[in-house]
């Protein structure tokens, strides 16, 4: 009987975990279809059955130039995530292996400044771009999706690095290990799965970042998210249109988060067991 139970209850929790996953990425696959429509079948109304027309995105193409954002969007989420974890991994290690009284206010102050409106430092930002000439440049995003994306990144680091024993660094500075090789060949080599999670969300954190992107930039600098912004004009949205821009946008990224998983979640519950 309490087998019987057991089963049932582990088929329910199935059912209710594919649910949840059909509903999140219903709207995925409601943008996919819709991008395989003509204009007219998009604007006809709530329609599963797609025609497979790739209309929407030759005119996505010859309208503006896919692969200049998506390379726009590489240098930018690469580029400040690799900024991130210069500037955090020294900064996780310092507050999880030398912690003093104030460590948690400060983590704590750095995750304060995430619940702070984007729009409310906008002017001040704007205005520095605009005077050291970096608006509409890839160094810019990339300063700017660093900073906001850095107190989730030491954050994470920071939790990770708890986990390792302290006895290990110590015995690795008895044997003249310097701080340098201390965080780069014991600290980092044993955190992997955490710094290979981090990195990956902050990829995707800053790929889909949309509010920096359409503001600091114009076309030099504009990547996959802009890309997408300007299928919305005067005249109207194209629904079709914009659906085959958001897939070609959001392709990528779920090609990386697909093949990425097993390091995800390795990251995620790394030292959840021990």
């Amino acid at each position: 009987m309490a087998r019987a139970v057991s089963r049932n209850a582990k088929i329910g929790w199935t059912i209710a975990a594919w649910s949840v996953a059909l509903i999140i990425f219903f709207p995925i696959l409601y943008t996919i279809i819709t991008s395989l429509k003509t204009e007219q079948e998009a604007i006809s109304g709530f329609n599963l059955i797609p025609s497979f027309s790739l209309s929407s995105y030759e005119a996505v193409q010859s309208q503006n130039n896919y692969w200049r954002p998506f390379s726009n969007s590489v240098v930018i989420a690469v580029g400040s995530t690799l900024l991130a974890l210069i500037v955090a991994i020294p900064a996780a290690w310092a507050m999880a292996f030398s912690p003093t009284k104030r460590t948690k206010d400060i983590l704590m102050w750095m995750l304060s400044t995430k619940m702070m409106p984007a729009v409310a430092v906008l002017v001040p930002i704007y205005l520095i771009f605009l005077r050291t000439g970096l608006m509409d440049t890839r160094t810019g995003l990339v300063i700017v999706l660093m900073l906001m994306n850095l107190p989730i990144v030491v954050w994470m680091l920071y939790t990770y690095f708890r986990e390792i024993p302290g006895e290990i660094l110590e015995a690795a500075r008895m044997d003249g290990a310097s701080l340098r090789d201390e965080i780069l060949y014991v600290l980092t080599p044993m955190a992997v799965p955490g710094i290979a999670s981090t990195l990956l969300l902050n990829i995707i954190l800053a790929w889909n970042e949309a509010f920096w992107t359409i503001q600091l930039t114009t076309t030099n600098a504009a990547p996959l998210s802009a890309f997408i912004a300007s299928f919305s004009s005067p005249q109207g949205l194209f629904w079709a249109k914009l659906s085959a821009a958001s897939t070609m946008a959001i392709a990528p990224i779920l090609i990386l988060g697909w093949f990425s998983q097993k390091q995800l979640v390795r990251g995620l519950t790394f030292g959840a067991v021990k």
